[in-house]
């Protein structure tokens, strides 16, 4: 699995929270984290975003 692959997946992950955030107003990085409420962060929360967005910003050209 080469690293656009799992760009693409991390993506995908990042979209489905986004999701949750907008129907159920459910953050499933804050609940597996442990980072509290809703719109909460800790360390390990703010690094799997960040992870996510790095990911989110190299799909595009991993489909392309």
């Amino acid at each position: 699995m080469d690293i656009n692959n799992i760009a693409v997946i991390l993506a995908a992950i990042g979209a489905l929270n986004w999701g949750l955030v907008g129907l159920f107003r459910f953050d499933l990085v804050a609940a597996i984290t442990t980072a509290g409420k809703f719109g909460d962060t800790n360390t390990v929360s703010r690094i799997v975003y960040v992870i996510v967005g790095i990911a989110g910003a190299i799909a595009p050209f991993a489909l392309g």
